[in-house]
């Protein structure tokens, strides 16, 4: 494919150097170089990495990546369906199974995150990156690729060292984790981030509907506006933590933006330039899952297994990761975790990690998850959040977001990519509350025997003078205001049969604290009677009702007695 660019593509750096300098007028106002920390991370240079990426460990572990650039443009006229694809063609367009499933999860991510604004090119620009395209829409009617598509295992030698965390579940190797499908995941992220985009039931990441849904959730799983360049440099660089990956990535966007077109699956043609050519191996993407996977010799030449760790022991040994040094977990000060339904914790969990002496161990991946019967999320929507410890070992997750469901869950600390004892927090999420209750009407409320009350009862729920909404609350016809047992006599409610009911539960205010109950009706009993109602926290008002006979009119002066005739002459 190198020749039909006309010697614009190049293997290794070369190739990279060409796409910084090709986007050198986009990204002039983006994020800096970066550098490799001792992780194996890339950092930002003038920038901090927390201002220029999210502190977790990238989609794919930072794996290696295709980076051709586009083509200079786009086919004129597109191909037409049922013609024959040519070279140029094929390199052009996508293919028809991969295009529907990145169109797809965009149209499913306007219902679910609206303001994150993710265009289905985004995800394509990654997919070419990733994979070109599933390797050129080689994928079955259901969108699985024909055959798994494997990054290199991240052993340190080259790449970010990421252990196995799925006991080769996903990518077949027990040792070392790998990236996997057509979005590359890493195993530890697809097991909180996999989607099932075709509702097959299943969240396979060799599946381009569920990698690609995956892929739209992952991107827009903080508060970014993927249409601001800010959060969409933060976004790419969040996915696969490099400057020259986010170059390439901004520069098929824009390309796919310009307009692209439909190929048939299986006639894409795939990338050839690769970020690890200089490392003297690529990914075999056509080999089946094995604890040994292969590589590519420089230049895609035959396979060779990967060379065994040496042995001897004169010989070096990869160096030590902050990660391996971690003992065990503490907590950093955390306040107790508790919230109201539907507000934010005031609270954030703090957790520090630590070698066997004590010391504070600095960039490492701890993993905040929630767990339990709960619809609480961190801020975002998601159940799961990796954040790196900073330079104090100190890793903070991000707010708690409770939900509806009131009670107790837990949420969980571990160490990415470890085998280290988590550490538990217990959170609570408490039923929403009023503190004052008042009628928003002062009309007297009156009744005639055997009649209904002409005016509802309406109150308003306050909780420390501001709008209580979604209160749960009930009302009780009650003996007198000193026994709230319920009255066998005077007003009553009817229920769904219009048989009467004199008590009402499972009743809640709606958004703006208002609470406006049921008609009521009297028997033939007259006098005063109470209505008591009551809500979560406490808040109780006492609203009279009163029965009383309809007044007799009164005679009309025609009607009064005549007085005395008055005598004759």
């Amino acid at each position: 494919m190198a020749a039909q660019f006309g010697g614009r593509l190049r293997k290794g750096a070369a190739t990279t150097a060409v796409a910084a300098a090709a986007v050198a007028a986009l990204s002039a106002s983006q994020a800096p170089g970066v550098t490799v920390d001792d992780s194996g991370r890339q950092a930002g240079g003038a920038r901090s990495a927390s201002e220029a990426i999210p502190e977790d460990s990238g989609a794919t572990g930072n794996s290696p990546y295709y980076t051709d650039l586009p083509p200079l443009s786009s086919p004129n006229p597109s191909p037409s369906a049922g013609t024959s694809v040519s070279q140029s063609d094929a390199e052009a367009g996508i293919p028809a199974t991969v295009l529907d499933a990145y169109k797809k999860a965009e149209s499913a991510m306007r219902e679910a995150k609206p303001g994150c604004n993710l265009p289905w090119e985004l995800l394509a620009a990654i997919g070419n990156v990733e994979s070109g395209q599933a390797r050129g829409g080689r994928v079955d009617a259901n969108g699985t690729t024909l055959t798994p598509i494997l990054g290199p295992q991240l052993d340190g030698n080259g790449f970010a060292l990421i252990k196995d965390t799925d006991n080769g579940a996903y990518d077949g190797n027990s040792t070392y984790d790998q990236a996997v499908g057509p979005m590359q995941f890493i195993p530890s992220t697809w097991r909180w981030a996999g989607r099932d985009g075709n509702d097959d039931g299943e969240k396979d990441p060799n599946n381009v509907y569920d990698a690609a849904l995956a892929a739209a959730h992952y991107l827009c799983r903080y508060d970014w506006d993927l249409s601001t360049q800010a959060d969409l440099d933060r976004a790419i660089l969040s996915y696969n933590n490099s400057q020259d990956y986010l170059n390439t990535v901004l520069r098929w966007l824009e390309y796919y933006r310009k307009g692209t077109h439909e190929i048939p699956d299986g006639t894409g043609t795939i990338p050839s330039g690769r970020s690890d050519d200089d490392a003297g191996a690529s990914p075999d993407p056509s080999s089946p899952p094995s604890d040994k996977p292969r590589h590519h010799k420089p230049g895609g030449g035959p396979d060779t297994p990967s060379p065994k760790p040496p042995s001897s022991p004169g010989t070096p040994q990869a160096p030590q990761t902050p990660t391996d040094t971690v003992d065990h977990l503490e907590d950093a000060g955390t306040a107790k975790l508790t919230a109201t339904a539907g507000d934010t914790f005031a609270k954030k969990i703090s957790t520090r990690a630590e070698t066997k002496a004590g010391r504070t161990v600095a960039k490492v991946r701890l993993r905040f998850t929630i767990v339990g019967d709960t619809d609480t999320t961190f801020a975002g929507g998601e159940s799961v959040a990796t954040v790196v410890t900073n330079g104090s070992g100190v890793a903070v997750a991000p707010a708690l977001q409770a939900g509806e469901k009131t009670g107790d869950f837990t949420v969980r600390v571990s160490v990415a990519g470890r085998t280290v004892k988590g550490l538990d927090y217990a959170a609570t999420v408490t039923e929403r509350v009023a503190d004052a209750l008042a009628r928003t009407s002062e009309t007297a409320l009156t009744c005639t025997p055997g009649g209904e009350f002409a005016d509802p009862v309406e109150v308003k729920a306050t909780y420390q003078g501001a709008v209580a909404d979604k209160v749960a609350a009930s009302a009780t016809l009650v003996k007198s205001a000193d026994d709230a047992t319920e009255n066998d006599k005077g007003p009553y409610f009817k229920d769904a049969d219009g048989k009467a009911v004199r008590t009402l539960t499972g009743l809640v205010t709606d958004a703006n604290g208002l609470l406006k109950l049921p008609k009521l009706y009297a028997d033939d009993t007259t006098g005063t009677f109470l209505l008591r109602i009551t809500t979560a926290g406490g808040a109780t008002l006492t609203v009279e009702l009163t029965v009383a006979a309809a007044p007799m009119p009164s005679p009309s002066a025609s009607s009064s007695p005549s007085t005395s005739p008055s005598p004759t002459a």
